[in-house]
């Protein structure tokens, strides 16, 4: 059973034969399943012995619930945060994800705010909306280019951080990867190990000498609000942070703190602490912050993607093969 394919198929315009193919497949075509009853009801009524999800909580009591039938988790996305791993694992449940179907797509969104800080087409766009045309007689925002600009990848040492840089560097950037060990330097398989223009340095370093901060790092214990406000103090008042990643892992509050206090140029968050934000916060309302709704994996292209490498995880669990 797909708990919450709508979160995934919102349009209707994702083919699911192969996975109908490997398996008889119920679709429950809702966004989000909150209630523990619920959840455990869609489950037990379907007799599944494969469970998938979207970005789903399933909450530890929903979990402990689940019938010994089910011996597959399939988190259809990149992280399983939403999953109690080890709890699964006390259930002799097998969990898989599917790390690498975004990469690309991921890394287009982060060029893209890059683009938009980088010429002031975000506040230009709203000047407009509002009937401001004032900027096509006396031009009044900051834009720069991009080459020769310092991009900072937090945990850009990985697969979606490698692709920011695939891109990042033939428009003419240096990047800088944040080092979670006490190596300066990438691992010799890495492709972009010694490259003149890629440098490995510590985290406070990064933020200091970065025009633009993207954040790559999975959510984690270890991670949660591990960017918090002396990161973003530290950085030029010149500089955007951008979070395509998780939005707790940076400290969302203190961020709110130095966006007030114009402390950095601006963010750009695809992910949010809470998504949606709450109607209260002051994400909806500071001018400095561009919000969109998580659609760094939400390409039509992306999502089937994502559809065909879920089946690929179903088919090489039908045949015993390693997840």
């Amino acid at each position: 059973i797909f708990l919450n394919s709508a979160r995934l198929d919102y349009d209707g315009k994702l083919d699911f034969s192969r996975l109908n193919s490997l398996t008889k497949l119920s679709c429950n075509k809702v966004d989000n399943v909150t209630d523990v009853d619920e959840i455990v009801s869609l489950v037990e009524r379907s007799e599944a012995e494969i469970v998938i999800t979207k970005e789903m909580e399933v909450p530890q009591a929903a979990l402990e619930r689940f019938p010994s039938t089910v011996k597959l988790l399939c988190e259809a996305g990149t992280g399983y945060n939403n999953i109690p791993i080890e709890l699964a694992r006390s259930k002799h449940m097998d969990v898989c994800n599917i790390p690498t179907y975004s990469n690309e797509s991921v890394a287009h969104m982060v060029i893209t705010y890059i683009m938009n800080f980088a010429a002031a087409i975000f506040q230009q766009s709203k000047m407009l909306h509002d009937g401001d045309k004032t900027n096509f007689h006396v031009f009044q925002h900051p834009i720069y280019e991009i080459t020769g600009k310092t991009l900072g990848l937090v945990g850009g040492s990985g697969t979606i951080g490698t692709a920011v840089t695939d891109i990042a560097l033939p428009l003419g950037m240096n990047v800088l990867i944040s080092s979670r060990s006490t190596s300066n330097q990438l691992p010799k398989e890495h492709k972009y190990h010694n490259h003149s223009r890629v440098k490995v340095v510590p985290l406070q370093e990064l933020f200091h000498s970065s025009d633009y901060v993207s954040v790559h790092t999975p959510l984690n214990a270890q991670t949660r609000h591990s960017i918090r406000d002396s990161h973003i103090r530290s950085m030029k008042s010149t500089a955007f942070l951008i979070n395509t990643a998780r939005g707790a892992i940076i400290h969302e509050q203190e961020l709110i703190q130095c966006l007030k206090e114009n402390v950095i140029a601006g963010a750009g968050l695809d992910t949010q602490e809470i998504e949606p934000p709450p109607d209260d916060s002051d994400l909806w309302n500071l001018e400095n912050v561009f919000l969109t709704p998580h659609i760094g994996w939400r390409r039509l292209e992306t999502r089937q993607r994502l559809v065909d490498m879920t089946a690929d995880n179903i088919h090489a669990y039908i045949t015993n093969k390693k997840l």
